[in-house]
């Protein structure tokens, strides 16, 4: 892998992890719907980069 390739899981990791966040703040503050999508969000993130480096 190379250039963009090589930084792409972390890049996901990173938002998967400001998705659990900001899904967590969403759902504190009463959207619950917004709010599990965000954390629905993160899981396919994670999921994504589990598939990208097997």
């Amino acid at each position: 892998m190379e250039g963009v390739a090589q930084a792409a899981p972390a890049i996901a990791m990173l938002a998967a992890f400001a998705c659990v966040a900001g899904g967590v703040a969403t759902i504190r503050r009463g959207d619950r719907r917004k709010g599990v999508l965000m954390l629905v969000m993160a899981v396919v993130l994670v999921g994504n980069v589990l598939i990208w480096t097997l």
